[in-house]
């Protein structure tokens, strides 16, 4: 911004944060990390000393999150709140009021049992504003080499291939794509041109992946 010439831009953190729980493959992702990590970026930005090239400067930033967030698909992603949807803390990180803050001892988190909603088949399938650039796009992109999904079945002669539209084509790779990486929300974004469905897209041989 200051190369453009907007040095004068005001800068804000938009999200920033840390779980406290995660998977055991996630290197880091514990209730220390985020009491160290949240603490620490709290007292930075309350102290306004700023950064090195805007010195004496508050930021305004946000915390991700306030609250967990228990139909977030991971462990980890249901974690980063500061506090239990019961409105209980999970730690305190100097925020707590009534004699709360300071010296309290973190809250471990409580094992949480599957939420009823990681039980529902969801397919990624295009929104109805896509344009068929766009959706073309997302064919290009998930049956290439870098989208690494077998794109066979909406190929001539595939079980998929009819009806012959874009739409139809980009619905079934953009969702053999969603399930491939896991079912995340974000995989089935697409530039906004993705939705999540409960809805099963099937039809005749053409068998959806969920």
């Amino acid at each position: 911004m200051k190369r453009l010439g907007y040095d004068d831009v005001d800068i804000v953190v938009a999200e920033t944060g840390w779980p406290s729980a995660g998977d055991p493959d996630q290197t880091g992702v514990n209730m220390d990390n985020a009491v160290l990590y949240n603490g620490n970026l709290i007292r930075h930005v309350c102290s306004g000393e700023g950064t090195p090239l805007m010195p004496n400067r508050t930021f305004e930033t946000y915390v991700f999150s306030l609250f967990n967030e228990d139909l977030k698909p991971s462990t980890s992603e249901r974690n980063f709140g500061l506090f239990r949807p019961d409105l209980s803390p999970v730690y305190d990180v100097g925020i707590l009021r009534n004699g709360q803050s300071g010296g309290t001892t973190p809250a471990m988190p409580t094992a949480m049992a599957p939420s009823p909603s990681d039980s529902i088949n969801k397919w990624c399938v295009p929104n109805e504003d896509a344009s068929e650039e766009a959706l073309q796009a997302n064919i290009d992109f998930v049956c290439s080499s870098s989208g690494g999904v077998d794109c066979s079945p909406i190929e001539e002669g595939g079980q998929c291939f009819d009806p012959n539209t874009v739409r139809s084509h980009a619905s079934f790779a953009m969702n053999a794509y969603y399930q491939a990486n896991g079912g995340n929300n974000f995989d089935c974004d697409f530039i906004n041109t993705g939705v999540i469905t409960v809805a099963d897209p099937s039809y005749g041989e053409c068998r959806y992946a969920a």
